[in-house]
């Protein structure tokens, strides 16, 4: 860990040292029946899933020089450990189209699908359909729109967390009802 101030780095060695409940990505999907076609994966997607999700080692050339450079990245799970943290929520997380950055889950019967807004509302520690608002021509916020709300926003708890330490530090008193933190059932 580390931080720069007035140009100046400092690093540091850090172990985590969370003591409190922890939670895993299965600890927030719908069961399978509640969920909406439209976030199961097609068949012919999976190889474009599998492909970018994968791990790469291969030749590119940068489209405006045409030199020829050498690309690599590191797999990513498909589908992702539900017995584990998940992974941040990114604001391209919603649309059909197959990501390298979007959650995959396996449902009980072998098909993979997305996270629906409700799961990613849930990662956040936000209220289940927080993001599910009418915008102001009477239609209802996308689930694309609301999946990039989640992947634009921060985890509830950590910034309570962060809240509760500068208030002691400062000697501030913070308001009970502001400050409650979000059963997730």
């Amino acid at each position: 860990a580390g931080f720069v101030n007035c140009r100046n780095v400092w690093t540091f060695g850090v172990q985590p040292a969370y003591c409190g409940p922890l939670r895993t990505l299965g600890d927030v999907l719908l069961d399978d029946s509640d969920v909406n076609e439209s976030f199961i994966l097609l068949d012919s997607s999976l190889a474009k899933w599998r492909y970018l999700k994968g791990a790469k080692n291969e030749p590119r050339k940068h489209k405006a020089s045409g030199m020829t450079y050498q690309y690599t990245e590191g797999p990513l799970p498909l589908p992702d450990p539900i017995d584990r943290a998940a992974r941040t929520i990114l604001t391209a997380e919603g649309g059909k189209s197959p990501s390298r950055f979007k959650h995959i889950v396996q449902m009980r019967d072998g098909r993979y699908r997305r996270l629906t807004p409700r799961e990613l509302e849930r990662l956040n520690d936000f209220p289940d359909e927080w993001t599910a608002i009418e915008l102001p021509d009477g239609k209802p916020m996308s689930d694309l729109k609301r999946a990039f709300c989640m992947g634009n926003a921060l985890v509830v708890g950590i910034i309570e967390r962060v809240a509760r330490v500068i208030a002691r530090e400062e000697g501030l008193t913070l308001n009970p009802a502001i400050m409650e933190a979000v059963e997730v059932d």
